[in-house]
């Protein structure tokens, strides 16, 4: 009976000793790897990023306790973004989340097997990121800006703005993957605004001076540059340029309405990256990519900077002014 007794007792410490340890054992934190092609400075504490952050926290994720992000900035150098998708995906983060066509891109060489996000993409079925809008297919999803589309809205509203233009120079990035298929769009809907537009490529940042020459040059009588992480590392000089030379412009993001430009026209991308931050979660959760539809845009924004058109003497015809959802002053 004691050597019973003593048995029992000794099973009950092992137990009690082992529990401990047990409920010590860490738990694995989630990783999520972020690469974007904008410099770290521009985008580590942007709108963007803080509503991803903010979007993850509403689902239950807080950056540092239970959820670890290592962040990877091309510095507006595309040719650096395979080599930073390669460390992201050697780290094995749980999922790669990207904010550009050449990053999207990146990471889907890097790896086939970790779960890629992305938004800021026009047409990812175009340009062949993923197989289709419902069924993306393989291990990459995310939303789409639709910005092929959005480009020919964006020549009406400047041509209602104003009806006296009948040229615009269109600065592209001849590196992006996506920007083809705009030019290919705004060209079909620029004649029947009669308007005859003038594209002017540039492939890096030492480019700007000689592309921006080359828009006076055209003496065009208006002025659009198309969304790319580029021209957002160069958005005070390219919306600086055209105040100088009093250029009626529309450009493809609320920020650059918001940094002195006259007019912008697009969806809202902090809403993108607060829904992206729902994909990772659900990721997180078990879903795969493949069963996860590209999302379309669901909020757009026609934005007008009166204090742009003051400044450089230009009138915004009422009718326009009522259509907008955010007017500066």
């Amino acid at each position: 009976m004691k050597e019973t007794i003593r048995v029992l007792t000794l099973c009950a410490m092992l137990f009690a000793l082992s529990h401990p340890v047990e409920a010590q054992k860490p738990t694995k934190v989630p990783r999520i790897g972020y690469l974007i092609s904008g410099t770290g400075t521009a985008f580590s504490h942007s709108p963007s990023t803080e509503a991803f952050r903010q979007g993850l926290h509403d689902l239950g994720w807080t950056e540092g306790k239970n959820i670890t992000i290592d962040y990877r900035w091309s510095e507006g150098k595309a040719e650096r973004l395979p080599a930073l998708a390669a460390e992201l995906a050697a780290l094995h983060p749980d999922v790669i989340f990207t904010g550009s066509p050449q990053g999207a891109f990146a990471a889907k060489k890097a790896t086939a097997t970790i779960p890629i996000v992305f938004v800021g993409i026009g047409d990812p079925v175009g340009i062949g990121i993923v197989s289709s809008l419902a069924r993306p297919g393989g291990n990459i999803t995310g939303l789409t800006n639709f910005s092929p589309e959005l480009s020919g809205k964006r020549l009406e509203l400047l041509k209602e703005t104003f009806p006296k233009i009948s040229s615009v120079a269109v600065l592209w990035n001849g590196a992006s993957p996506g920007h083809p298929l705009v030019l290919k769009q705004m060209g079909a809907a620029a004649p029947l605004l009669g308007l005859k537009l003038q594209p002017v490529e540039v492939r890096s940042a030492g480019e700007f001076d000689a592309a921006l020459e080359a828009v006076l040059g055209g003496r065009v009588q208006a002025f659009l540059p198309l969304g790319d992480p580029l021209m957002a590392t160069q958005r005070k000089r390219i919306v600086d340029f055209a105040a100088k030379h009093r250029l009626p412009a529309i450009y493809p993001q609320i920020e650059y309405a918001e940094s002195g430009g006259l007019l912008s026209y697009g969806p809202n991308s902090t809403d993108q990256y607060r829904r992206a931050a729902v994909f990772v979660d659900k990721i997180l959760k078990g879903a795969k990519p493949a069963d996860l539809p590209v999302e379309q845009p669901t909020k757009f924004e026609f934005v007008i900077n009166l204090k742009a058109a003051k400044q450089i003497g230009l009138t915004i015809p009422p009718n326009v002014l009522a259509r907008a959802d955010k007017v500066i002053k």
